[in-house]
């Protein structure tokens, strides 16, 4: 068992960020990537609500499914993928290491 994961955010094509999390705070990746200074408005506070944490899975370990709500949210953004996530309803937990993410652009 370990007490950090290793998330990794591509900045740009070929480009990734190693983010390092602990297992153990109940965190989100929205919160983690917020706190290694990445530009995510998180306006509803983590509720579902707002969209602005969106990213895009690109590869790693297989997440839960979308929850309804995140589902619904993520139905009504400009723009969605099949890897299409909100980084808020993504907990830090022990399998989420190696996961690959992209940051969505908020008004294309």
């Amino acid at each position: 068992m370990t007490d950090e994961v290793r998330v990794y955010v591509e900045d740009a094509p070929g480009q990734r960020t190693e983010l390092v999390a602990p297992t153990d705070m109940g965190l989100s990746l929205m919160e983690v990537m917020k706190a290694s200074g990445y530009d995510i408005q998180a306006t509803c506070g983590g509720m579902a609500l707002c969209g602005t944490c969106h990213v895009e899975v690109l590869a790693g370990p297989e997440l839960p499914e979308p929850s309804d709500d995140e589902m619904a949210m993520l139905e009504s953004l400009p723009i969605m993928s099949q890897g299409s996530r909100l980084s808020c309803q993504i907990r830090i937990t022990e399998r989420l290491d190696g996961l690959v993410v992209r940051l969505m652009p908020q008004n294309a």
